[in-house]
């Protein structure tokens, strides 16, 4: 299949609500959609790096550059075979993942226009819907975050994840957790804490939740492994797992026993499908984790997270969590606890294009 052309796009999405994590936070969104054509279908793909570089070095506009410069003119105009072959050209770049995913992921969704079967089925999915949880970001009160939490329990959520921080922690989960015995809980730190914190983080050892999602540091492997020989509660790695390698290297040292999997932070299907199996053959839970995506990257998630492995709720919420307005149609709703995973070829849902022209603030194109 000959890529014919591909067309990267900027729009401006505005959050609901400020989302606040222990980093920092952010309202606007900067969002990087991309149009690919190839053998007379079109799909679209999202890119899911942040506006400034608190989750990863990676940015709007730094992916931006890669793209522009050294990715899409070189793909343009190439026969690919295989979405596995999509990068082959750049193969020469070093990191980057998010920028690269967004093109790798895009070549998925052409086999599932090719084939006319759904992404689910070509990624290797079987499920046709998936459980879904949701992630609440740092709150001033406790009354407020005990609100928005029982506002999310009552849609169904099946796990509520809780950003934290260092003096916003376990007193505030402790109160949490009174308020809501029964409720499904992580906390996740992006990266606040070190090894000097282990003996408060083990106070969380009390609180009966799901896990801790990436307490140290971003690249870090081996001081997570000393603070889970201390901790009951699972450590889950996040930022730390860039690749299978990276997992392979986790399970040997005993870094964490729950892997989140974002497929723009290891670089695509292909290397999130790489990390599952490892996972999988190993008995390690994972979950598909969100970046603040637009239903675009929302429909990838739920394909990916359709895979066997995917044993705990991923951070896939309802369009409506996010966005007044979303840009695809239908919208992505919670039934139950649960989001179905379109069936439809390509990303299986339409792009509402009269509302993206309207939030496009910068466009490139690139002819094969």
């Amino acid at each position: 299949m000959r890529i014919d052309r591909l067309e990267l796009r900027e729009i401006g999405l505005n959050l609901k609500e400020r989302f606040e994590i222990s980093s920092g936070g952010r309202q606007d969104r900067r969002v990087l959609l991309l149009r690919v054509e190839a053998g007379g279908q079109t799909v679209w793909s999202e890119c899911v790096a942040a506006e400034d570089p608190s989750y990863s070095y990676e940015t709007t506009d730094t992916a931006w550059h890669v793209l522009t410069d050294f990715v899409l003119p070189v793909v343009a105009g190439t026969d690919v075979d295989d979405p596995r072959e999509m990068l082959a050209p750049v193969a020469w770049i070093r990191g980057h993942p998010m920028a690269l995913a967004a093109v790798e992921m895009a070549g998925w969704a052409l086999e599932s226009a090719r084939r006319g079967a759904a992404l689910r089925d070509v990624v290797g999915g079987t499920a046709e819907s998936v459980p879904v949880g949701v992630s609440v970001g740092i709150q001033g009160t406790d009354d407020a975050l005990i609100e928005r939490v029982r506002a999310f329990v009552e849609q169904g959520y099946r796990k509520v994840k809780i950003k934290i921080k260092p003096g916003r922690d376990v007193a505030m989960l402790r109160v949490l957790r009174e308020h809501f015995p029964d409720v499904p809980f992580m906390a996740d730190a992006n990266s606040a804490y070190t090894l000097a914190d282990v003996d408060h983080l083990k106070q969380l050892d009390e609180l009966d939740l799901m896990m801790i999602e990436q307490p140290l540091a971003w690249h870090d492997l081996r001081d997570h492994a000393r603070l889970q020989a201390e901790l009951a509660t699972p450590i889950c790695l996040d930022e730390s797992i860039r690749s299978v390698e990276d997992a392979r290297l986790a399970h040997e040292l005993g870094s964490g026993r729950i892997i989140n999997i974002k497929p723009g932070r290891v670089g695509g299907f292909a290397s999130s499908v790489a990390i599952h199996d490892f996972c999988r053959a190993h008995d390690m839970p994972v979950w598909c984790g969100g970046m603040l995506e637009s239903g675009v990257g929302r429909a990838y998630n739920l394909a990916l997270a359709s895979l066997p492995g995917f044993s705990l709720p991923g951070d896939i919420s309802a369009s409506s969590r996010y966005w007044a307005r979303d840009v695809v149609t239908p919208e992505f709703v919670v039934d139950g606890g649960h989001m179905r995973v379109p069936s439809g070829v390509g990303i299986g849902v339409d792009l509402d294009l009269d509302f993206i022209d309207a939030l496009t603030v910068r466009r490139q194109a690139f002819e094969g």
